[in-house]
């Protein structure tokens, strides 16, 4: 992960090795990858699974955000989802006793780690190419795709947010 600084990630200027007209999602995933870390920095293992008000849990966010850059990436690369994927989709969110948040956090950084391996290598020639998504073959194209995945992990940074605050008032460290 980048060293943090005053500025956010898009005010830093161009990250090397991505295409310019990609830069936007670079920046976006490396502000949440940097704010998930902040925010999770001393988070108790013991309320990943907690649920305030009945909203998702934070390892459901947490799971949910690196699933869904993997899932992206593989349909941007114009590839079917494995039995794999598939599985890690089906028990995003379900307690696993041996989950702990680092754990958490390392496979975030790992998936994102291989998300931006793909971004540095699209051919921005095949941002408009046409990308099919999920078993009904649904339309998107690969910049679509790399969007949605950016701004989906936004989503579920702000989701995040609000549920870890939540948590932490509710039962202060």
């Amino acid at each position: 992960m980048m060293k943090k600084s005053m500025e956010e990630v898009w005010l830093r200027g161009g990250v090397d090795g991505y295409p310019g007209l990609l830069q936007p999602v670079v920046h976006a995933i490396l502000q949440a990858q940097e704010e998930i870390h902040d925010l999770m920095n001393c988070f108790p293992d013991n309320l990943l699974w907690e649920k305030p008000a009945g909203v998702a849990n934070v390892a459901f966010h947490l799971q949910h955000i690196a699933g869904v850059l993997n899932r992206m990436s593989t349909y941007a690369k114009s590839e079917p989802l494995t039995e794999v994927q598939f599985d890690f989709l089906k028990h995003e969110g379900v307690f696993n006793e041996g989950i702990t948040t680092n754990k958490l956090l390392n496979d975030l950084d790992c998936t994102i780690s291989g998300f931006l391996k793909v971004v540095s290598n699209i051919d921005v020639n095949t941002l408009t190419h046409l990308r099919t998504v999920g078993r009904a073959k649904l339309p998107s194209t690969v910049g679509g795709l790399l969007f949605h995945a950016a701004e989906h992990m936004q989503r579920h940074y702000g989701q995040l947010l609000v549920t870890v605050r939540i948590l932490k008032y509710e039962k202060p460290d």
